[in-house]
């Protein structure tokens, strides 16, 4: 009998997904908030911003070790070997030459910059980080957990990208968790996992300093950056991979930015994240002041997701009342936000004529705003479309990618990053900013409402 009870928490335990960014190997789990107090609000339902599958496939062959991982880690500034070149993609002249490439088409090759590549089958990406997130103790490298340091930090991530890595997955070592205990682990390879090669601490100075290196050496994104602020329930980690996979998936030659407030990373932890997130709100704005006023980048587009769109919209809307000159701010893109509705339509106003355009995707089957509006009071969330329709506010593209949205548990919050039509359209977006979005993805259909026009995916045919 203790055998088949024994076999039956094995079976249920492999049927468990871990959600959030699962903890690494010999460090202890993303700290969750503590338990509300008397009268406190209650969390929500467990529900989700960005999940690495964990569950599911049967464990790989033992990864290599140390030496067998690419032949050594860079120096400051130092450049990696190149690969063999990949065949070229067929597309039309790089942004910035006045012909748009076809719509719906990925940007062209770069062919002064491609990912650079160890002598490992993989790819290196750098993203320049912010954080006000502390320090967490490790002695194998730099670590952030998920307490809050009230300052700003700058810094730089190389990730591997492997080269088998599958659009738009994040590939992370296998693993059976239960309840934050890590039953089984594989190791990482970065010849088929996204994994830290570096990463480092920066003064603003050094910041700056491989920034503008960077931006010196873009071709298909000429002088161009993003800054991408991650949702609820995400680690560091987590956020830089996330941020990484989306300038690898869009072949983003400038330079990737992302900025990490102190999200409790767990799924118990959505007061807790609530909270961070408007706290993180004045070191954001300092790390979105230096890339847009000291980075030397020429067109700056921010992607904002989930919860991350609260800080993200109060700092664009204080950019508004002193907008720089010299510095494009492209386009604002805002995923899923879990915003309250009448907020963001005030906030809307006072941002409108910042950018070259702002998009909002949404979605009505997107599981973790369906319980945030249910948190709320049942107001919906900005990124909702609720049976009356999605939010259409002027100066704003509205698409609904209820369609479209889908992620690897089937919670429908990620569709932004995790879904190809998203990605092509949000790519052809931040390279050409073709508006209104019918003229760069011809798939959607346009909607007429009596606030004005919003577009949708289509529904896929049985």
């Amino acid at each position: 009998m203790r055998r088949l009870g024994l076999l039956a928490v094995c079976l249920a335990a492999i049927s468990i997904a871990s959600c959030g960014e699962a903890p690494k190997s010999g460090s202890p789990p993303p700290a969750t908030a503590p338990a509300p107090g008397p009268g406190a609000e209650a969390p929500p339902p467990p529900a989700t911003d960005d999940i690495e599958p964990s569950a599911g496939a049967p464990p790989p062959e033992a990864a290599p070790d140390e030496a067998d991982r690419g032949q050594g880690r860079l120096e400051e500034g130092q450049a990696r070997p190149r690969a063999a070149a990949r065949p070229p993609a067929a597309a039309p002249d790089p942004v910035g030459s006045g012909a748009p490439p076809p719509v719906g088409a990925p940007p062209p090759p770069a062919p002064a910059e491609e990912a650079k590549s160890t002598a490992g089958d993989w790819d290196v990406v750098p993203i320049y980080y912010g954080t006000d997130r502390t320090q967490s103790p490790n002695e194998k490298r730099l670590d952030y957990g998920s307490e809050r340091g009230r300052r700003l930090e700058l810094g730089r991530a190389l990730v591997t990208v492997p080269k088998a890595h599958k659009v738009p997955s994040i590939e992370r070592p296998w693993a059976i968790r239960v309840f934050n205990v890590t039953l089984y682990e594989e190791a990482e390879d970065p010849n088929r996992h996204f994994t830290m090669d570096e990463i480092k601490a920066l003064s603003e100075e050094e910041f700056l300093t491989l920034v503008k290196e960077r931006l010196a050496a873009s071709a298909r994104y000429k002088d161009h950056a993003f800054i991408f602020v991650h949702g609820y329930n995400t680690s560091f980690d987590y956020a830089i991979y996330r941020a990484a996979q989306i300038s690898y998936d869009l072949k983003f030659d400038g330079a990737a930015f992302a900025y990490s407030w102190p999200s409790g990373g767990g799924l118990a932890s959505y007061t807790y994240d609530r909270e961070s997130s408007g706290q993180a709100e004045p070191y954001l704005k300092q790390f979105m002041e230096l890339v847009i006023n000291k980075s030397g980048a020429k067109s700056v587009s921010v992607i904002a997701h989930s919860m991350g769109n609260q800080p993200t919209l109060q700092v664009l809307k204080d950019l508004r009342r002193s907008k720089p000159d010299g510095v494009q701010i492209s386009q604002i893109i805002l995923a899923a936000p879990d915003v309250d509705r009448d907020n963001f339509e005030n906030i809307a106003a006072e941002i409108r004529g910042l950018a070259s355009g702002v998009t909002l995707y949404a979605a009505g089957n997107d599981r973790a705003l369906r319980v945030s509006r249910n948190f709320y009071g049942g107001i919906p969330r900005a990124g909702d479309v609720p049976p009356t329709g999605p939010l259409v506010l002027p100066g704003i593209d509205t698409i609904d990618v209820s369609a479209a949205s889908t992620d690897s548990l089937g919670l429908n919050h990620s569709g932004y990053a995790e879904n190809n039509a998203l990605l092509d359209d949000i790519a052809a977006l931040i390279a050409t900013g073709t508006r209104p979005p019918k003229l760069r993805t011809p798939s959607l259909e346009e909607v007429t409402t009596d606030r004005g026009a919003y577009w949708r995916y289509p529904a896929a045919r049985p």
